[in-house]
């Protein structure tokens, strides 16, 4: 029997409904007669139930589907482009940025206000503060890349895995606070029984198995990205970027909302319908993973990068998914100058994004806790704690912890990718984007520290067509030239 994720009317119901509850629609008496019709909630942590509706359960699940899109959101969460900058253009006054606790090298300076940010983005007087010990350009996206990589690689074998589960694994092979790459050596074969790795990922991501960089869809679409710029530059349109996926990207390397944008590109509906229509993903972090290379391409210019990253995150999701993929293009756009550190780079990140919404309420949970408590694992508890009703590929949540976890190291690359791989939620979602951004910080891949690099040995494998088996050093060099 055939249950194809991520699609089914009967799964997408429970979804839908938990984003109701989220975003303040009144969707108790669409629930009632879900229920009461014998419907189910959302599969927790899979993404199809086992068994299939009957026909006349999944008409129902349709007609609820669309019932509840007619529902409007009491929160003022706007996707369109225009109304995010105007949101943004009166931002609240500054505030200093909390200090970071000092059990962590290299120290925050006291104070960090983010005046300097406002500075970067208007050219104005100290818009570059000088930092020494930076590679050129191109040092700078190599270690992006393979930043980028080496996060999602550590974080793809406890993908999926509860909380307690990766720290139990970790405890149980002596990778506590982790500090490496996950294995099986010494692991208490109870806990394996109890807590399987992630079946996909296992066989190339455990310290004792990798062999380069495995295929994974977070470095698939930052490889789209790069070939769109190729094709059609920077005025590239959400069409531009759709008819690319058609093209290039197997529809079984999609998941989550971009799965149902594919769908429904095949159904023949238009961006940005192809974002609303039956997709209750759309707040997921599926478009926060495609952002990096409209930051790469666009250092100094985080509004710009926003703009970029805007075009391609509508063709799947709306607000907060939306202002995810902003936030990471402009945190990374700042990051790439070479001349700022992590907590100005995130600042500027949050500039761009809504300052009610709910992702400026994440972003900054995130880092007031990690400068609140010297243990990360107070810091994650208290995350899960506030997301308890969220799923684990929401954006929400799993931005609070990116943010988190790059505070809290301060920028520290290692310190960065395992912070956030030991969070939890999405670990190769989150190790990656933490690793691309930290990368950049560290300027040169050697930074990174061999015993991280060196397994990837220098090769992505891919099903995008023309990059399979791509040197990480030669992504490096188009990326530079897609900046022209």
């Amino acid at each position: 029997m055939l249950r194809l994720t991520w699609v089914q009317p009967e799964d997408l119901i429970g979804h839908e409904l938990r984003q109701a509850a989220q975003d303040g629609r009144d969707a108790s008496a669409v629930a009632s007669r879900w229920v009461a019709a014998g419907g189910h909630l959302a599969p927790d942590r899979a993404g199809a139930s086992a068994v299939p509706a009957s026909p006349e359960l999944r008409a129902l699940a349709e007609r609820l589907l669309d019932e509840l899109a007619t529902m409007k959101s009491p929160l003022s969460e706007p996707t369109d482009l225009s109304a995010i900058e105007s949101a943004t253009k009166n931002p609240p006054p500054p505030r200093p940025f909390p200090k970071v606790l000092p059990d962590r090298p290299p120290q925050t300076p006291e104070g960090l206000d983010i005046q300097p940010l406002r500075r970067l983005r208007s050219g104005g007087p100290g818009a570059e503060p000088p930092v020494s010990g930076r590679g050129g350009a191109g040092d700078r996206l190599h270690a992006a890349w393979i930043g980028r990589a080496v996060g999602c690689l550590l974080g793809k074998p406890v993908e999926k895995l509860p909380l307690e589960g990766i720290r139990a694994i970790a405890r149980s092979t002596g990778n506590w606070p982790l500090s490496g790459w996950f294995t099986e050596a010494g692991l208490d074969p109870e806990l394996a029984t109890r807590y399987p790795w992630n079946r996909r990922s296992a066989p190339t991501s455990l310290a004792e198995n990798i062999n380069g960089m495995p295929e994974d869809d977070d470095l698939n679409y930052p490889l789209l990205a790069l070939l769109l710029i190729q094709r059609h530059g920077t005025d590239f349109t959400t069409a531009d970027v759709a008819k690319l996926w058609l093209d290039e990207l197997p529809a079984g390397r999609t998941f989550t909302a971009e799965r149902i944008a594919y769908r429904n590109l095949l159904t023949g509906l238009e961006p940005p319908h192809t974002a609303t229509h039956r997709n209750p993903f759309r707040e997921w972090i599926g478009a926060q993973i495609r952002a990096d290379v409209f930051g790469w391409i666009a250092p100094g210019d985080p509004a710009r990068a926003a703009r970029l990253a805007h075009r391609d995150a509508v063709l799947t999701h709306t607000a907060n998914g939306v202002y995810g993929a902003m936030f990471t293009a402009a945190t990374i756009a700042t990051a790439a100058t070479g001349t700022t550190d992590v907590h100005t780079a995130l600042q500027s990140g949050l500039a761009v994004v809504p300052p009610q919404s709910r992702y400026a309420q994440a972003i900054d949970l995130g880092i007031e806790l990690a400068a609140k408590h010297p243990d990360f694992d107070t810091v994650v508890d208290e995350l899960h704690a506030a997301y308890a009703d969220h799923h684990w590929v929401h954006v929400l949540p799993n931005a609070a912890l990116l943010a988190a976890a790059l505070t809290h190291a301060d920028g520290d690359f290692e310190g960065s990718i395992c912070r956030a791989v030991s969070g939890g939620w999405d670990t190769d979602s989150n190790g990656a984007t933490a690793g691309s951004i930290a990368g950049l910080l560290a300027g040169h891949p050697e930074a990174l520290g061999d015993r991280w690099t060196h397994p990837l040995k220098n090769r992505l494998s891919t099903s995008v067509a023309g990059f399979d088996g791509i040197g990480f050093d030669e992504l490096a060099r188009l990326t530079l030239e897609a900046r022209t």
